[in-house]
């Protein structure tokens, strides 16, 4: 049982509880390392549930608790009157430190030890396939559209884009888990027995997950105007608020890829990377469009020139890379390039 709760993740909820509690009487760096600890454990309970559902439930498991955890950042500094572009940003970072920062070191570390790591192009392809037009859909077409003034959407496009991001992620969930289920799985994998933890563990950590989330999303509340504080009073560009929430979300389900490519199972390295990334934009974006139309709140969403071309350079090399089946560390050099060039792009635009 002990390994399934290390003290780590028991006491940062705990504590998320007690400054929640406490509200407006504990100093905001305590709030941040606490913030950063409960995302820590929340991620570490979805594991331990994904360990007992199996890979594939597994990995939507923690997809679900990224997307929760971002679309509750995102929100809590929408409703604290962040800039309307903070979901964009954020989003948008999310793509470029999953598709670049953390593919290209599964990729580079991977193949250092392995030399060449396999994988199933046809699952690669099948989150590409609803990835792509997701993103152009989202992040690409509000910058071109007339209906409203600037980046933005007027009500029904966004309406509509949302129930299709929404319903574009429900099909892909049931190809992956249904329809073609062997696909997104490693040959070494299937028939493989693998320890599962009790189902006394499990839901354990369903419920500590459940309060993990609930304990983010309000520290997340708290801290939002300092972050956004601390930005303005350094001079530097707003978009890094986004950089710092999706570097903050995925830095745990980053590791974890990471660690799965370490041990030659670059498929599951895959599926979490992907995944994660297509949760995000799948379920985050319907999520702040409600927020958006309900509470009237603007939302821009439209990239300027700078990072759609990044954009459009990520998913032209995610083509390359993810279309013969095999990867070198000459594929995850050429994604870590164009991630320092997003970073490099965020400081100086």
């Amino acid at each position: 049982m002990a390994k399934h709760f290390p003290w780590w993740a028991v006491l940062f909820p705990a504590l998320g509880v007690v400054e929640i509690a406490a509200r407006g009487t504990v100093p905001l760096a305590v709030v941040a390392v606490t913030l950063v600890g409960v995302i820590f454990a929340a991620v570490r309970h979805a594991e331990t549930v994904a360990q007992r559902l199996g890979d594939l439930l597994g990995a939507l498991v923690l997809a679900l608790s990224i997307t929760v955890i971002e679309a509750g950042l995102i929100v809590s500094m929408m409703l604290g009157g962040a800039e309307p572009t903070v979901a964009r940003d954020s989003i948008f970072s999310a793509l470029m430190i999953a598709l670049n920062g953390v593919l290209g070191l599964c990729l580079l570390l991977g193949g250092r030890r392995w030399f060449e790591q396999n994988f199933r192009p046809s699952a690669s392809n099948a989150f590409l396939a609803v990835l792509i037009p997701l993103a152009v859909l989202t992040l690409v077409l509000p910058t071109h559209t007339v209906s409203a003034d600037g980046p933005v959407y007027s009500a029904p496009q966004l309406l509509f884009v949302a129930i299709i991001a929404f319903g574009l992620y429900v099909a892909f969930l049931y190809v992956q888990l249904v329809r073609h289920r062997r696909e997104f799985i490693a040959d070494h994998e299937i028939g493989a027995a693998h320890a599962r933890p009790h189902t006394l563990a499990a839901a354990l950590a369903g419920v500590l997950l459940v309060l993990s989330l609930v304990c983010v999303v309000m520290l997340a509340e708290a801290l939002a105007p300092a972050l956004e504080g601390a930005v303005r009073g350094a001079g530097l560009p707003l978009s890094l608020v986004g950089v710092a929430i999706a570097t903050l979300v995925l830095m745990p389900e980053g590791l974890t890829a990471i660690r799965a490519a370490a041990r030659n199972n670059l498929q599951a390295a895959l599926n979490l990377t992907l995944g994660s990334v297509l949760a995000c934009v799948g379920l985050t974006i319907p999520a702040v469009a409600v927020v958006a139309l309900v509470t009237g709140q603007p939302l821009h969403l439209g990239l300027d020139a700078v990072m759609t071309v990044l954009l459009a350079t990520t998913f032209l090399m995610l083509a390359v890379t993810l279309n013969t089946g095999r990867t070198t560390v000459l594929e995850g050099m050429v994604h870590l390039a164009v991630f320092a060039a997003f970073v490099l792009f965020s400081f100086l635009p």
